[in-house]
């Protein structure tokens, strides 16, 4: 399953704040820190995700059987059934928690225990048999929360079996435990490494039974495998969740790279009281709040819902909307070139709503820009002095995609992002200009200073993937997605300006006076992982940021981020219940090329029209 996109005003849709492992933690201090007891936590937890539970696998069973032909419900005639994976650490506890109270409710539980050997069940087996324990009596006793869960569990005579006894007898893939939910409660939000021995032959037999009983599989705060504060998964390893119910707060790894992928639905379960820290000095430094003690500032903001928009005024005309040019679409020693790159990008910026477009291109592609955009302007890219002359006159410079990556494009580069920051004007840098600026500050080339002083006052937008990134950085790839909020902040911190870092959950980073704000746009599909899509992206921020006639918040980044998603979604038919199937364009995520995506904006765009 898939988080619903949303396509309703921001104003009427709440972000939400993401936040690390650590500060989780943190969160659960403070609270104990108050004399609120661990346990009763514990229990609370429990509690509340069972009741999710039930209403999760009440609604897919109503959506599974209710007949097309009428309106009657027909339940199951066997018990609802349960298998529950436990670990012997918090996450197990919650489990053992869970199986107690589901067995409560009239399901059919089976706990299945990894990492236990029998020794840790005999104590308690002795314990348990003459009473169920209290919080009394455990509190008197020195054994861990998790421990005091498996007595809770065991007194009320929930069935479970040994992992390891179970494949001591059998090849892991003809375990056959058939249920109805498949609860992962293995790991919390401590794993940062890949899983082995056991608990990977766990996670891939507990996925393998899921499917193969095409059961609703819960993961419990996090999918087991995922690493909470970074969304990483080693080896792709980890529980594939249809639902993940989260508790205490929104963790961010659950929204970027693998978690994307492995977290399914969110649902939060708050728990317990928090606040967030509502200013920063430009340092970073939290500012404590008057009588506040659980105060966190959240390291990023989900976004869900873009920003509307007003009409325009009738009494307007083209220069209303801006002047956006386009430099790029270069032809290098003889090859056919990369004018498609400039053509995508002039058209994205037209569809967001620019006025006034005009490309500098190479001379051999302005017949084909015409014929695509026969309302757009041309002129020759190497007409330095002419290209210079329409710097002063545009409103936004958006530069880099198809210019090149030789010596003579890295020349104009430099010359033309010199002449904007000459002229103040607003720049868009992406694809061979992020090339070229990891050269230039390879070569410690005085522009990126210049740009990043720039870029404190005045708008300044790069957009690059993680191999771009990497780059730019001078590191690995793979040391890039390990950690994509670091990148990126460490992105702003070395050239200055706001960021986009592309990819599953995209990250955006917007610098406002003094404070860095953080975003995960949580829209967009794998159809879009193709060519082009980053000039269609450049296009739309530029053609966003020309149109003055905006609020602040519409002609932002994350904004662009947000449209150039839903339009992505729009296509491949994702869409949420507030969206109507009317005037719907599919096109299927197999099928996705960036030239579709020009409708599709013009689409998004009207719907945000308020």
């Amino acid at each position: 399953m898939r988080n619903n996109t949303n396509l309703l005003p921001i104003k009427n849709t709440k972000p939400i704040a993401l936040y690390s492992s650590e500060q989780v933690y943190a969160m659960e201090q403070a609270w104990f820190a108050e004399g609120y007891d661990s346990f009763g936590l514990m229990k609370q937890a429990a509690w509340q995700m069972t009741q999710q539970i039930e209403q999760i696998y009440e609604r897919k069973t109503v959506s599974a059987s209710h007949s097309a032909n009428t309106n009657v419900y027909h339940r199951s005639a066997h018990p609802r059934r349960a298998s529950i994976w436990v670990g012997k650490g918090n996450n197990g506890g919650d489990g053992w928690l869970i199986a107690h109270y589901l067995q409560q409710a009239g399901w059919q539980v089976e706990v299945i225990t990894v990492g236990f050997i029998k020794d840790d069940f005999d104590l308690h087996d002795q314990l348990v048999t003459s009473k169920t324990p209290s919080d009394k009596d455990s509190d008197s006793s020195n054994i861990t929360d998790a421990t005091k869960a498996l007595q809770i569990a065991l007194a009320s005579n929930c069935n479970y079996q040994r992992f390891e006894g179970i494949i001591s007898h059998d090849d892991a893939d003809k375990i056959s435990l058939p249920a109805d939910v498949y609860i992962d409660a293995l790991f919390g939000i401590g794993l940062d490494r890949a899983p082995e021995g056991i608990y990977e032959l766990a996670i891939n037999t507990f996925n393998s039974l899921a499917q193969q009983n095409n059961a609703l599989t819960i993961a419990v705060d996090v999918p087991s495998g995922l690493v909470a504060s970074t969304g990483e998964v080693f080896e792709r390893i980890a529980i594939q969740a249809d639902v993940t119910l989260c508790l205490i707060a929104r963790k961010f790894g659950l929204h970027t790279k693998d978690g994307t992928d492995y977290s399914g639905d969110i649902i939060d379960i708050p728990l317990i009281p928090y606040q967030m820290t509502l200013h920063q000095t430009a340092s970073n430094h939290t500012i404590p709040e008057k009588n506040t003690i659980q105060a966190f500032e959240p390291v990023a903001t989900l976004l869900t819902a873009a920003h509307s928009m007003q009409p325009r005024r009738q009494n307007s005309y083209k220069g209303s909307y801006g002047h956006v040019l386009v430099i790029g679409g270069n032809r290098v020693d003889g090859s056919q070139g990369m004018g498609g790159a400039a053509i995508l990008s002039a058209a994205s910026t037209m569809a967001t709503g620019a006025g006034k477009i005009t490309v500098a291109c190479h001379e051999a592609f302005h017949g084909s820009l015409l014929t695509s955009l026969p309302d757009a302007m041309t002129i020759n890219l190497h007409d330095i002095s002419g290209v210079k002359g329409l710097i002063k006159q545009a409103s936004i410079v958006a530069i880099g995609m198809g210019l090149g990556r030789d010596e003579k494009a890295k020349a104009l580069f430099i010359n033309y992002v010199q002449a904007a920051i000459e002229n103040e004007k607003s720049i868009v840098i992406d694809a061979d200009g992020l090339y070229h600026l990891a050269s230039l500050h390879m070569g410690n080339n005085e522009l990126i200073t210049e740009l990043r002083k720039y870029s404190t006052n005045h708008r300044v937008c790069l957009t690059p993937h993680s191999g771009e990134a990497a780059r730019l950085l001078e590191q690995k790839v793979s040391k890039i997605e390990s950690n994509r909020l670091q990148a990126i902040k460490q992105c702003a911190a070395t050239y200055g300006g706001d960021w986009v870092l592309k990819g599953a959950g995209s990250l955006v980073l917007e610098q406002e006076k003094g404070r860095e704000n953080v975003y995960v746009c949580d829209v967009g599909n794998a159809g879009m992982a193709t060519a082009g899509m980053g000039d269609v992206l450049s296009g739309v921020t530029a053609g966003l940021l020309a149109q003055q006639d905006l609020s602040a918040e519409a002609r932002s980044l994350h904004q662009a981020v947000l449209i150039h998603g839903f339009a992505g979604d729009v296509l491949v038919n994702q869409r949420n219940n507030h969206y109507s199937d009317t005037n719907t364009l599919l096109v299927g995520q197999r099928g996705l090329q960036a030239q579709d995506m020009l409708a599709a904006i013009r689409h998004v765009m009207q719907l945000m029209i308020v």
